[in-house]
C-alpha cells in the first residue's frame, strides 16, 4: 500500500483527536493542528500550532507540507466553534469569531490543500457541517448560518475541483458528546435526539465510518454531497 497522508484540523481534543488516533492506527501519516500544543505523540504524527483563520500562518504551514515526500492527499476540516444564544443576545464579536473559524478557516484549508492536491491529480476533502442547519435550530442562528456557508463552499468547490480528481464532501453529525454541546441543556439535547430516525448520540465510529466511505477508491464519483447522520427530519 502506498503511503497515505491526511491533514486534520482541530486535533487537540474531541472528534479531531479521535480521528488523528484512528488514522494513525490505519497507518496514515497524520498532520494535525490546533491553537494550542497537543500531548499526542507518535512517530507518524506532526502537529502545527495556529489559528485556522490566520492566512499567513496557514500558508506558512502549507509551505512546509509542500516539501514532504508525500503531500496530504486527504483533508478533514474538523475545527469549529459554536454559539448557542438567541439572536437578540448574540454580540457581533461572537458572529465574527464563529465565521472566522468555521467559514474562513475551512475555506483557507480547502484552498491551500487543493493547490497541493492538484499537483498530484488526486485529493479527498471532507468538511464538517451540522444538523443545526437543516433543522433550523433555535438559539443557533449564527452557528447554523456559518455551517450553511460551509455547505455552499463544499458544493461549489466540488464542481471547481472535479477536473483535478479532487472530491469535496461534507458530513453533518447529530449531537456528539464533545465540549461543543457541554453547555446545552439536557432537555434540548433530548428533543434533538427525538427528531432523529435513530434516536441516539452520534458516536465517533459513526463519523469515521462516513469519512472512510468518502476516502475509499470506489468513491471517486461521489462529490458535492452532505451526509447528515442519524436520519434527521
Amino acid at each position: 500500500m502506498s503511503p497515505r497522508t491526511i491533514l486534520i484540523t482541530g486535533t487537540r481534543k474531541g472528534i479531531g483527536r479521535y480521528l488523528a488516533e484512528y488514522y494513525l492506527e490505519k497507518d496514515y501519516t497524520v498532520i494535525g493542528c490546533s491553537r494550542q500544543e497537543t500531548d499526542l505523540k507518535h512517530v507518524s504524527y506532526q502537529h502545527f500550532i495556529l489559528d485556522v483563520a490566520d492566512e499567513k500562518a496557514v500558508k506558512t504551514m502549507f509551505g512546509s507540507l509542500s516539501k514532504l515526500p508525500v503531500r496530504p492527499q486527504y483533508l478533514i476540516n474538523n475545527a469549529g466553534i459554536a454559539s448557542m444564544n438567541h439572536c437578540l443576545l448574540t454580540p457581533m464579536s461572537t458572529v465574527e469569531k464563529v465565521f472566522r473559524t468555521n467559514v474562513f478557516g475551512t475555506f483557507l484549508f480547502c484552498r491551500e490543500a487543493a493547490k497541493l492536491m492538484k499537483k498530484d491529480n488526486f485529493g479527498r476533502i471532507v468538511n464538517f457541517a451540522t444538523v443545526a442547519t437543516p433543522m433550523n435550530l433555535e438559539g443557533e442562528a449564527i452557528y447554523a448560518a456559518s455551517k450553511a456557508a460551509v455547505e455552499s463552499l463544499t458544493r461549489i468547490m466540488a464542481r471547481e475541483l472535479a477536473e483535478y480528481n479532487i472530491t469535496v464532501n461534507g458530513i453533518g453529525p447529530t449531537p456528539t458528546k464533545t465540549d461543543l454541546i457541554r453547555s446545552v441543556p439536557a432537555e434540548k439535547i433530548r428533543s434533538l435526539l427525538d427528531r432523529q430516525a435513530v434516536k441516539r448520540f452520534s458516536e465517533y465510529r459513526d463519523i469515521s465510518n462516513c469519512l472512510d466511505f468518502f476516502f475509499q477508491a470506489e468513491s471517486d464519483f461521489i462529490t458535492g454531497q452532505i451526509i447528515f447522520l442519524g436520519g434527521i427530519n
